[in-house]
C-alpha cells in the first residue's frame, strides 16, 4: 500500500512541475491547486506551505521534500478525508497521465513516452519505451490506457 500511495504522489510530483526541473515552486502548486480544486490559494499562504518543506531553504520542493510533505499531510487526515484524497489523487494521476499522452489519442504511446522522459533528461529509444509500456500493458495494444498507467504507478 506504502509502494502505491508512493507511485502515486510522484506522478502528482511530475504533474505539478511544469516546468520539468525537478522542483515545484509556490506557483506551480497554486496553479494545480486552482485546477484541480477549483481553489486559489492566496501566494503567501502557497510560499508559506512551501517554504515550511523546503528543509534546504532555496523556496521549491524537491521530490523528496514533497513526498515528506504529503505523507505529513496523509498522517493528520481523518477518515472523511481518505474519500477526498482518493479523487485528488485520481485527479492528479490523470493530470500526469495527460503529460505523458501529448499525442491526443487517449493513450500513452512509445512515442510519447520517449518523448516526455527525454525532457525528465532521462532519454531512451523507441525499443526501451515500448519495452517500458510491455510490462504494464494489461491488454497487449502497445500502449497504456489510464487504467494500465494507475497500475504502473502502483
Amino acid at each position: 500500500m506504502v509502494a502505491t500511495k508512493t507511485g502515486e504522489l510522484r506522478a502528482l510530483f511530475l504533474s505539478l512541475d511544469r516546468d520539468a526541473d525537478g522542483r515545484i515552486s509556490a506557483e506551480e502548486l497554486r496553479g494545480c491547486m486552482r485546477a484541480t480544486l477549483s481553489e486559489d490559494v492566496p501566494a503567501e499562504e502557497a510560499k508559506a506551505l512551501v517554504a515550511s518543506a523546503a528543509v534546504d531553504g532555496d523556496g521549491l520542493l524537491c521530490e523528496a521534500e514533497f513526498l515528506e510533505l504529503a505523507q505529513q499531510a496523509a498522517w493528520t487526515g481523518d477518515a472523511d478525508a481518505d474519500e477526498e484524497n482518493d479523487e485528488l489523487r485520481i485527479r492528479a494521476l490523470r493530470e500526469a497521465f495527460g503529460i505523458y499522452e501529448v499525442e491526443g489519442q487517449g493513450c500513452i504511446t512509445p512515442a510519447s513516452l520517449g518523448r516526455m522522459l527525454g525532457r525528465l533528461g532521462a532519454e531512451r529509444g523507441t525499443g526501451e519505451c515500448r519495452a517500458m509500456i510491455s510490462q504494464f500493458d494489461l491488454d497487449g495494444d502497445g500502449v497504456l490506457s489510464f487504467d494500465e498507467f494507475k497500475i504502473m504507478m502502483s
